[in-house]
């Protein structure tokens, strides 16, 4: 319910600060869908898990019941709920919850901007693809990876 409020006032300032001296106010936009009891949940878009690819290999990701933001600005103090953003393993299983998801490393691809989409240069056969949602200090929530394998075409 906290998210829901969050988004309505995002909503409400980014209409209030475009307004001008000479304009009306914008009408308050329709609330965003009621999350569901599930929890949240991550997918990937494309490619389908089996799917024999090509390089660069299009990734595209969802997700259910949690806001994609980008990460604050450092320093980040405090993590803000129902929020993350995604990141992909590359030829590695999911990490357990609570783990923190270390930049830099070349086995995980951080999507700290909010993105949702990339294109990867994967050397040809067979890649595992975890896609992880971590929190504004990319440490990992509970139950939200998924894990593909795809098959690169030489």
């Amino acid at each position: 319910m906290k998210q829901l409020a969050l988004a309505a006032l995002l909503v409400f300032v980014a209409a209030c600060s475009s307004e001008t001296p000479d304009s009306k106010p914008a009408a308050a936009a329709a609330p965003p869908p009621a999350m569901a009891a599930s929890g949240p949940r991550v997918f990937f878009v494309e490619p389908a898990d089996g799917a024999t690819v090509k390089s660069p290999v299009h990734l595209k990701f969802g997700a259910e019941n949690i806001m994609i933001m980008a990460v604050p600005p450092d320093p980040v103090t405090t993590v803000r709920q129902g929020m993350g953003h995604f990141h992909v393993g590359v030829d590695t299983d999911c990490l357990a919850a609570g783990t923190e998801i270390v930049k830099g490393t070349p086995t995980w691809v951080h999507f700290g901007k909010g993105d949702s989409e990339i294109d990867m240069q994967l050397t040809p056969g067979p890649h595992k693809l975890s896609l992880q949602i971590g929190d504004d200090k990319h440490v990992t929530l509970p139950g939200v990876c998924k894990t593909i394998n795809v098959t690169v075409a030489p």
